[in-house]
């Protein structure tokens, strides 16, 4: 059967689209041409509808075992078969569909500071036309609605950074040393050295790959009365036309839009309530230091670029679509 042998399981805008982009160079990988297939994440068909622009990412599933498998067929010999869903990890029931299906599976988290990755996660979608609400902590606060109506898991912002929950249970079904962790900010801060480890706990070759390929950064549009006719136009054309039909209004969303602006103080501290025990947790399942994610922010950013072919960093110490 040809199911992979390591998965890239978490989480959402921690950049592992970039990672899968950077591990499908090595030579002793093959990684899916499909990034996110989502196969894990159903027993069969997705729902049909959910929150907007869900319809548009549940045709996107492999859920059919044939189709998954068929991703993994052309592997060379020799070569370790790996996909990408960053879902894996937020979905418990997923957690245990792989164990039962690959329990030898060798995966591969990157843990990212949750207020970041929601604040990341809320302006892919705002900027995109889908988010209705023009303010992040409002947004967070009505997650549980969202959630009870059927929105599809990219729009919690907050449960999907619950990280401590999501381990303690991966930890239950797989044995640690199946396991990596790292941070988002060892991607980007050193991408050589994290791509090593990777390497080594894969058991492929190490320095074939040094480089994390550039990040497509996401414009946040403020919020004025244009933006909020062109999102009402957006979320029209997803409803009834499908959203690869509202694609030019979204660039026109996007155009002139700035870089995401760092989150406040008094932002961050009210997100911050939805994670402190989660952290807590966090710290206590794995053994490491995450107190620094219930600090103010030194410094903001992402993948936004590659390094020269070779050159190590020193130690020091997602775009259109879905991402992650």
């Amino acid at each position: 059967m040809a199911l992979p042998d390591f998965l890239v399981i978490g989480v959402p805008k921690a950049g592992t689209t970039a990672l899968h982009t950077a591990l499908a160079r090595h030579p002793a990988l093959h990684m899916s041409a499909v990034k996110e297939p989502k196969f894990f994440l159903t027993d069969g068909p997705p729902p049909a509808r959910g929150g907007p622009g869900d319809a548009e990412t549940y045709r996107e599933h492999v859920w059919r075992r044939a189709d998954y498998e068929a991703l993994f067929a052309g592997a060379p010999p020799g070569a370790l078969r790996g996909e990408s869903t960053p879902f894996y990890l937020y979905d418990l029931v997923a957690q245990r569909r792989i164990r039962d299906a690959i329990p030898d599976a060798r995966l591969i988290v990157t843990l990212r500071d949750p207020v970041e990755r929601a604040h990341s996660n809320w302006t892919h979608l705002w900027s995109a036309g889908l988010e209705p609400i023009g303010d992040i902590v409002e947004a967070c606060a009505r997650e549980r609605e969202r959630i009870a109506a059927g929105w599809a898991p990219f729009w919690h912002y907050v449960s999907l950074g619950r990280y401590g929950e999501q381990l303690g249970h991966l930890f239950s079904l797989f044995p640690r040393e199946q396991v990596l962790l790292f941070r988002y900010r060892d991607l980007v801060d050193r991408p050589a050295d994290t791509l090593d480890r990777i390497c080594v706990f894969l058991g492929v070759e190490p320095g074939l790959v040094d480089e994390v390929p550039r990040e497509n950064v996401t414009a946040h549009p403020p919020e004025t009365r244009r933006h909020e006719l062109l999102s009402q136009l957006v979320r029209l054309g997803d409803r009834f036309l499908g959203q690869r039909l509202t694609a030019p209004l979204e660039t026109l969303l996007q155009r002139n839009g700035q870089a995401r602006q760092p989150l406040t103080w008094a932002q961050r501290q009210e997100l911050l309530s939805y994670f402190a025990a989660d952290i807590a947790l966090l710290q206590e399942v794995t053994g490491d230091d995450f107190s620094d994610w219930l600090r103010p922010r030194e410094r903001s950013g992402g993948l936004v670029g590659t390094r020269p072919s070779g050159q190590r960093q020193a130690r020091n110490g997602r775009p259109k679509g879905r991402p992650a």
